[in-house]
């Protein structure tokens, strides 16, 4: 059905030849994700039929040693054995240095011979540090320019700051028209980030309450449950504020914050995420939290590791490894409605989410019984939308409860494979497609509020808060978030059953079972000890039994994620 959509768009030519050439084709990105994401895409019928792959790296590679290495990464089952021959027989390689002329040259003699020759289009993946995109694309302009279309993708880190970014962009638009460009943030490929258009511009129901009339706070949050594994050389050098926030965060940031753009077109899109940059000003740093994660001795051996303990980490290193900065959005829609943004490694729990909390109803007439109603949008892990709302306690008695409203992608669309990422970009840019795709002006706005920040961090050089791997980041953050005006209740209970956690029954919806039944099953708290009923708990971990906002359902991965994400609710 894809195809078919696909074949209908002009821009899905389905018999002109495409090359893929991967620069840095050994390294790990292209190991372990853009060598799988093309083999995806192959497997599933979702590439033109006359594409080649052709990998340009410095050492040696042939088709056995790319199989070799990727072979984990590419999810094979017995089933795919002839359609796997069958992809690595349409890969080539050439070998040269980056600064080479010579090696350029060799590579353009090769792509001419390939089916198409000239006339095939050709897309450029740069998997490559930046301190060579300079050379790397200065020859591809000069050298490898086909007659059909010409693309080039570029992975983030886009610069270090406003100036080393803007030198960056200024160097690409001398040699690449911005239609050429494809600035990947990887995030914008996630379903639920591409979703959260369709959710804000394609429901009535929540545009007249999107404003700061009604939203009290938005948090978007980060989490990652592991530290640097040997990656700190890497990440020193940028450290959690430009890995993550300056770029995911802001990113969804913008798709939350924007006005309706005249039409899905990528331009009008990109136009309004680049307004709203523009009503924010630079970050100060007493709007921000830092945090380095240490040793955790009561923890398993790897959190027993900080993060200064990695030996590819400077000692004494002061990069931080978790950050929480408040941001604000000087329009009329937003003016006063904080922007809490939050990032981290070595936390407690993998997470990656957006919450709109929602301020009190005025005119309370239930003795402040009745909690804040907030919408959250979970990325990732186990995608789902669902709203957080005060309904009846069932019973006698006219008494508040909070519950749920729950849309979990893997209850209500159990057979449908969500595409990775990856898989969703690399076809946009094949269609030509840069919606989810930053642009020069988006990248100089969101530099423009980071690097003030940035400059006065590394000049200060103050060793970040130390928090304990596996904790939930420095209680400080949790003070600042406070401030910002987001109110933690710690009342609300996602009520779990401990039989039949698969069962499609909707057991919230069948008369006769007793309440005791629907209630106290599960974790909370970040010991998971269980909690009897009746005692306050933090939330629990959304996704056992479900009130679906499609029909009743199971979150198929409930049982085995609430030991770990307990509290992932609770921990905002």
């Amino acid at each position: 059905m894809l195809r078919q959509e696909l074949s209908r768009d002009g821009a899905f030519l389905q018999g002109h030849p495409h090359v893929l050439v991967i620069l840095g084709a050994s390294g790990d990105l292209a190991r372990k994700k853009i060598y799988p994401t093309i083999w995806w895409l192959f497997r599933d019928g979702l590439l033109p039929d006359a594409t080649r792959v052709v990998g340009f790296a410095r050492s040696p590679l042939t088709v056995e040693l790319i199989r070799e290495q990727t072979l984990p990464y590419l999810k094979v089952t017995p089933e795919d054995g002839p359609r796997l021959a069958e992809f690595l027989s349409l890969q080539s390689f050439v070998r040269g240095q980056y600064g080479d002329e010579a090696s350029f040259r060799a590579l353009d003699a090769h792509l001419r011979s390939l089916p198409g020759g000239d006339h095939a289009h050709r897309l450029f993946y740069l998997a490559l540090p930046p301190s060579v995109y300079t050379p790397v694309t200065q020859h591809l302009r000069a050298l490898c320019m086909g007659q059909g279309w010409n693309r080039v993708i570029v992975e983030k880190p886009f610069g270090r700051d406003l100036g080393s970014s803007e030198e960056l962009s200024a160097h690409l638009s001398a040699l690449f028209r911005e239609e050429q460009i494809y600035r990947m943030d990887h995030y914008l490929g996630k379903e639920m980030v591409q979703s959260l258009m369709v959710l804000r511009f394609g429901n009535r129901i929540f545009g007249p309450i999107w404003n700061r009339d009604n939203v009290a706070c938005v948090v978007l949050t980060f989490k990652e449950p592991f530290g640097t594994e040997g990656r700190g050389g890497y990440f020193d050098d940028f450290g959690i504020i430009r890995d993550v926030m300056q770029n995911h965060l802001l990113q969804l940031l913008c798709l939350v914050a924007m006005e309706k753009p005249a039409s899905t077109d990528p331009d009008d899109v990109r136009d309004e995420k680049v307004k709203v940059l523009k009503c924010i000003s630079p970050v100060e740093l007493q709007d921000v939290v830092l945090g380095q994660y240490v040793g955790n001795p009561e923890g398993p051996p790897e959190a027993q590791k900080g993060y200064l303990d990695d030996p590819t980490v400077p000692p004494g290193s002061t990069t931080p490894t978790f950050a929480t900065a408040v941001l604000r959005v000087a329009n009329e829609r937003w003016d006063g409605v904080p922007f809490v943004l939050r990032c981290g490694k070595a936390l407690n729990e993998r997470k990656a989410e957006v919450r709109l909390q929602f301020r009190e109803v005025p005119g309370d007439i239930f003795a402040q019984q009745c909690k804040r109603n907030e919408l959250v949008v979970r990325v990732q892990p186990r995608e789902a939308v669902y709203a957080k709302l005060n309904t009846k306690k069932p019973g006698m008695f006219l008494r508040p409860e909070e519950s749920e409203l729950d849309l979990t992608y893997g209850s209500r669309y159990k057979d449908v494979k969500l595409p990775d990422a990856y898989e969703r970009l690399l076809l946009d840019v094949i269609c030509g497609n840069q919606m989810h795709f930053v642009r020069s002006d988006e990248l100089r706005e969101a530099w423009r509020i980071f690097t003030p920040l940035l400059h006065e961090i590394e000049q200060r050089r103050e060793p970040p808060i130390p928090y304990p791997y596996g904790s939930r980041g420095p209680p400080e953050a949790d003070e600042l978030l406070r401030r910002a005006g987001f109110l933690y209740e710690g009342t609300y209970r996602w009520k779990t059953t401990k039989n039949d956690l698969s069962s499609t029954s909707c057991i919230r919806d069948v008369p006769g079972i007793p309440e005791g039944i629907v209630h106290g099953f599960g974790d909370s708290g970040e010991d998971g000890a269980q909690v009897a009923e009746g005692q306050d708990e933090q939330e629990e971990e959304h996704g056992a039994v479900h009130v679906v906002a499609a029909g009743c359902g199971t979150d198929d991965e409930a049982q085995e994620s609430s030991q770990g994400d307990a509290q992932e609710e609770a921990e905002v």
